[in-house]
């Protein structure tokens, strides 16, 4: 009886993440082989195992819409990874002062991440359209010639995507940053100041450097997520005006559900997510080989 419960006790562990595991396997690794297989072959309103060979992917990379799509993505990527990083870590090192009101202010910065995408999107929506948003409130304040419609032009539709990604990830980042900060030994300061250091110094000398596991778990979360943007397209712009705010994801979601080209959408979805393989994978590589050398 003592043996059968040590090996209970020992299987325990397995036992209760196997539930998990087993979803894992079925809804991402299973879908994601059922969509490569898919990509293969000319499935177009429905499911058709007649294979094709790569006739979707020289499809693909053969559509004007694809190229466009990653174009915008080029524009997008950097800004939303970029931005909210620079800022957060900004904001963190201000509320790292023990500045007055300092939980009021964090809570103003995080309270966009009590939002869904859906309902964030949906309140700038209504800021950046001309028609209901801050461009007529400015008419309405005498500003005659204000203009404010990013939303529906094609040049800026892009750029109205990133402040809204920006606005709701940069609290997120901020909250991460304030973690790292507060974990950091108030030893480190006093001896820096000690050695003369001033504040600005310090926090780039010393700080920063000793962030870089945060800088790395922000970026993990911020990347893919960047590069699955989808629900935000859908309900701040459509993929408009023209194809000019269309990301690879919605392009994904476009080809699969709406135009009936399921081939082709599950090309573009295999090409995304080898996209982030190589985004990601690299950088967990050498994050790692660098916690290992030291």
């Amino acid at each position: 009886m003592r043996g059968f419960s040590d090996r209970f006790e020992r299987w325990l562990p397995q036992l209760a993440i196997s539930p998990a595991l087993a979803v894992s396997l079925l809804f991402f690794y299973g879908l994601t082989a059922w969509v490569a297989a898919v990509s293969f072959t000319d499935s177009a309103g429905a499911i058709s195992w007649n294979w094709v060979g790569l006739d979707q992917y020289r499809r693909l990379f053969s559509d004007d819409n694809w190229w466009r799509a990653l174009w915008n993505l080029a524009l997008y990527l950097p800004l939303v990874v970029g931005l909210p990083l620079v800022l957060g870590c900004f904001l963190a090192i201000l509320l790292d002062q023990k500045v007055r009101l300092e939980n009021g202010i964090r809570t103003v910065i995080l309270y966009p991440l009590a939002l869904s995408w859906i309902v964030a999107g949906t309140i700038w929506r209504w800021l950046l359209s001309p028609d209901t948003g801050i461009e007529k409130w400015l008419h309405g304040m005498g500003f005659e010639n204000a203009l404010f419609d990013w939303i529906v032009q094609p040049r800026y539709s892009i750029f109205a995507l990133v402040v809204v990604a920006v606005w709701h990830s940069t609290g997120f980042v901020m909250s991460m940053f304030i973690a790292g900060l507060r974990s950091i030994d108030e030893s480190v300061f006093k001896a820096a100041m000690i050695d003369g250091a001033s504040l600005p110094r310090i926090y780039w000398r010393v700080v920063l450097p000793a962030l870089r596991p945060t800088v790395f778990s922000a970026a993990l979360i911020l990347l893919p997520a960047a590069l699955r943007t989808f629900d935000l397209v859908v309900v701040l712009t459509q993929g408009g005006p023209g194809q000019s705010s269309v990301l690879p994801a919605f392009y994904v979601f476009d080809r699969f559900f709406r135009r009936d080209q399921m081939g082709l959408g599950s090309a573009s979805a295999m090409v995304l997510l080898f996209t982030c393989a190589m985004v990601a994978v690299p950088y967990i590589l050498s994050e790692l080989k660098k916690h290992r050398g030291d």
